[in-house]
């Protein structure tokens, strides 16, 4: 079997692991979506069972990415980066990063005219960074209810309840970096008195 090939086989199943782990769905979830059973998918993930197109084109569509995605077929002479956008919820989320595992990075859009006003805060493994580019963004995070303005940053464990949303009804930009098994990136800062709150930070960037 050509090299290529037999990389982007072995390359899948910790590919569908993230995709499903940033997409926040559970396995049982992604059967019923499927029809694929949730041994199946588990083998899948975990490399014990190889992938076959049977099985890859409903789980491309239930990811929301094409196939050469999600087996990263190599490039056909345009080192161009295609970056596929995701929208959920009224937001927009705009990969930054190719590789599966580790710390992944998202430009975020909220469009204009979005609030929300009711928050419905999620946990989940993890743990996030973010820096606001334009607009004001209002971060319920546990107890605290915030808002954002561009130069503004937080660092915070995803297990704590966190919500994102537009402050008022202008659009917001933001970028995040994200670690599905709780990796924190080491970034320079300066501590914003008034801002430190237990389990999580909001600073300015220096």
């Amino acid at each position: 079997m050509d090299d290529d090939l037999e990389h982007a086989l072995v390359s899948v199943g910790p590919r569908l692991r993230a995709l499903r782990r940033q997409r926040e769905t559970t396995l049982a979830d992604l059967s019923a979506a499927t029809g694929i059973s949730v041994s199946t998918l588990s083998r899948l993930e975990s490399g014990a069972r190889r992938p076959t197109l049977e099985l890859l084109l409903p789980l491309a569509k239930a990811h929301g990415v094409t196939l050469d995605e999600l087996v990263d077929a190599p490039p056909t002479g345009d080192p161009r980066i295609h970056l596929r956008p995701v929208v959920r919820h009224g937001m927009t989320m705009l990969p930054l990063t190719r590789r599966a595992g580790g710390i992944q990075a998202y430009k975020l859009v909220i469009a204009a005219g979005s609030v929300r006003r009711t928050p419905e805060p999620k946990t989940h493994e993890g743990y996030e960074w973010l820096y606001v580019l334009n607009g004001r963004l209002r971060m319920v995070l546990g107890e605290q209810d915030l808002v954002l303005s561009p130069g503004e940053a937080a660092e915070f464990d995803t297990r704590l309840p966190h919500w994102f949303g537009a402050a008022d009804e202008q659009a917001v930009e933001f970028l995040s970096l994200f670690g599905s098994q709780g990796e924190r990136a080491h970034l320079r800062a300066r501590p914003r008195t008034g801002h430190r709150r237990s389990g999580s930070r909001t600073d300015p960037i220096t």
